[in-house]
């Protein structure tokens, strides 16, 4: 039987895409062109956002598996790049939103009440999968849990709420299974389970503490000598020994629990191994993912900081239809709503590579052992 030839029009469906744009109208044409830019961005933004999710889930579902398949490092490289290149999408649309004057927006602003672009669920369902905690949630505002705005007034599920709260079942995160492969890195040669890898690796975290301190005790005499002033020498003295001090905290996880100490410090080394010695032939993918989960999260804070830039130069400071705190919690969440922090935090205590503690068992990582 012959295939009938597919049209560009019924594979896109276009029709029933054009069809969308009406907003709370049956007809699209009863509506100011600056209300249908407004639908039509948000629509395109869900889409976008849609695709993230897709991404998204694919790289958690990659780093659950136990081992990570190392030829399957580049596709996730390549998703999690393309998420980063779609938020930068998403972000670059506030420009086109700051064509329409605070009067233009004004004029269909109370058909949204008590509607809010916080009850995006898919926002939300990036936000959990890719690992932001609960405990992190700033307040919207008002009374009412995040979760309780995605509902309906009664309190019944929605379409948004069951999208949520299917997101937070859906676990592992994409941080926690990041960082269950971080655990398994070979770190001086040594794996978790052999006989010898607390020490193996706590010797690594003192020689490279060692080397980060000689480093920034040589940037302090530098800092020092160009200045003068007594009470300047002081302040650099101080400032430079609480990087040492703080680098240190850091690699042996000083602010995890106890319980969770090793695990995390484990972790966090290897991260700086990682990171130090990149040129690995094991370590270069690790390190290109690495890359890219700072990207991405980078992008992540981006679109948060020009959402809030476009809000506060349309409406200023008012409040949200939502009943938010508009501007100031966009804001917060740009500083707050940090996922992959540790990988950030290892870019304070990186060192140049001629201090680096000597490799050992470069075997290990794919160089053949000179003779």
């Amino acid at each position: 039987m012959a295939r009938t030839p597919t049209a560009y029009w019924d594979y896109i469906r276009v029709e029933e895409l054009l069809s969308l744009q009406s907003g709370l109208e049956p007809d699209a044409s009863k509506l100011a062109n600056d209300e249908v830019m407004f639908i039509t961005i948000h629509q395109i933004d869900e889409l976008w956002m849609r695709l993230v999710l897709r991404e998204l889930v694919a790289a958690r579902d990659l780093f659950v598996k136990v081992p990570v398949p190392e030829q399957a490092l580049a596709s996730a490289v390549r998703g999690i790049d393309r998420m980063s290149q779609i938020l930068g999408l998403i972000a670059n649309h506030f420009a086109l939103m700051e064509t329409m004057t605070t009067r233009d927006y004004l004029a269909f602003r109370d058909k949204l009440n008590p509607a809010s672009g916080f009850q995006s669920a898919q926002l939300r369902q990036i936000e959990i999968l890719a690992g932001l905690p609960e405990t992190m949630r700033i307040p919207l505002g008002q009374e009412k849990s995040y979760m309780a705005m995605l509902k309906n007034p009664d309190g019944s599920a929605t379409s948004a709420s069951r999208r949520v709260d299917a997101a937070l079942a859906d676990t592992p995160t994409l941080v926690d299974a990041i960082s269950n492969w971080l655990y398994r890195t070979p770190i001086q040669g040594s794996m978790p389970g052999h006989p010898d890898d607390d020490a193996r690796v706590r010797a690594f975290i003192d020689s490279y503490c060692a080397a980060h301190a000689g480093s920034s005790r040589a940037a302090l005499a530098l800092a020092k000598e160009a200045t003068r002033n007594p009470a300047d020498a002081d302040r650099l003295d101080e400032r430079f020994q609480r990087e040492i001090d703080g680098a240190r905290d850091f690699l042996l996880a000083a602010d995890v629990p106890e319980a969770d100490r090793a695990r995390a410090s484990r972790v966090r080394a290897a991260l700086v191994f990682i990171e130090s010695y990149r040129e690995l032939p094991l370590l270069a993918w690790p390190r290109a993912v690495i890359d890219s989960l700072v990207a991405f999260e980078q992008a992540f804070v981006i679109f948060r900081q020009r959402h809030a830039r476009m809000v506060e130069r349309i409406i200023g400071r008012r409040t949200g239809t939502g009943g938010s705190a508009g501007v100031e919690y966009l804001d917060n969440t740009a500083l707050r709503y940090r996922i992959f922090r540790d990988v950030w935090a290892v870019r304070t205590l990186l060192v140049q590579e001629s201090v680096l503690p000597p490799l050992e068992n470069p075997a290990a990582y794919g160089f053949a052992v000179e003779i």
